[in-house]
């Protein structure tokens, strides 16, 4: 199966649980927002980048072509896995009207730094101004995919991030969860303070660190989880209501798995996770054959 993704590494990992997937066409660190309006790469210093990849995703970024790179693959191409997961840092408008993706390599390289110096600004994701971008970059998408026959070969892949690490229960939200978990923060806070206070520390300095206590990575982990799927959900339901097939896994249904080659996050699941979604990707694609074969 020959498989394009337009996405992040949600899309990316999947497809090592697919099988005898190859993925001949990987877009990440991509805004759909620069689809419509690249910033292009004048001006722009990407020296601090000594990844091959990486400047080559950010490049592709700026110069807007990370659909001519799906679609000149067209003829090949059985599944286009498309996940909204790269959206969440934002992207930087310039003066001129342009984009550019507020990846980590944007900013590890130093090009964020010198957007902002050169009058951008950055819209941050989940915001009416982001999602407006957004509608529009993705209609774009559309229409890229669509001219090249793709957009009937195409899955949504509407995974949700994980709020529990594997083995934990998925974290409640709701208002007495809540309040548990404020209490929880507040019985540490206490402890380390009467610490403190025993080592000898100042009774104004203990106090001020009794105000923030820093949560545990599995509240961190869940608060985050959290605020990131509710800011996702408008843009979810336009990518379903306009895609003609999708994969949905809730955020109760997945899990974060602490030994994930790149560390974990709410967004990167377990394997047996992979393997249920590349499961739901190749019955996708085995049913649209079966619909083709049998309109012909």
């Amino acid at each position: 199966m020959k498989v394009a993704i337009f996405g992040s590494c949600v899309s990316r990992d999947t497809a090592e649980f697919v099988d005898e997937a190859e993925v001949v066409a990987y877009v990440a660190r991509h805004s759909v927002a620069s689809l419509k309006s690249p910033h292009g790469t004048a001006g722009v210093d990407l020296d601090g980048l000594t990844s091959a990849f990486q400047r080559r995703m950010v490049t592709s970024d700026l110069k807007g072509t990370g659909v001519e790179r799906i679609v000149r693959n067209a003829k090949d191409l059985d599944v286009v896995l498309l996940d909204l997961v790269d959206e969440r840092r934002g992207f930087w408008l310039f003066p001129d009207g342009t984009c550019m993706t507020n990846s980590l390599e944007v900013e590890s390289c130093g090009a964020a730094r010198d957007a902002r110096r050169s009058g951008a600004r950055l819209v941050e994701f989940g915001t009416d101004e982001h999602f407006s971008y957004w509608r529009e970059g993705f209609a774009t998408l559309i229409d890229g995919l669509k001219d090249a026959g793709l957009w009937e070969k195409t899955i949504l892949l509407d995974i949700e991030w994980a709020g529990a690490v594997d083995g934990a229960q998925h974290p409640q939200n709701d208002g007495i969860a809540r309040i548990g978990r404020q209490w929880r923060r507040l019985k540490r806070g206490l402890r380390d303070a009467k610490r403190e206070l025993a080592k000898g520390q100042r009774l104004n300095e203990v106090s001020r660190r009794l105000i923030s206590v820093d949560p545990t990575e599995a509240e961190e982990f869940a608060d985050r989880a959290h605020l990131a799927n509710a800011k996702y959900v408008r843009y979810r339901r336009e990518a379903q209501a306009r895609t003609s097939a999708a994969v949905a896994k809730s955020s109760k249904d997945v899990r974060i798995d602490p030994a994930h080659r790149w560390g974990p996050q709410p967004f990167h699941y377990r394997n047996s996770d992979y393997r249920s979604i590349g499961a739901s990707i190749q019955a996708t694609v085995s049913q649209a054959r079966g619909d083709s074969d049998g309109a012909r």
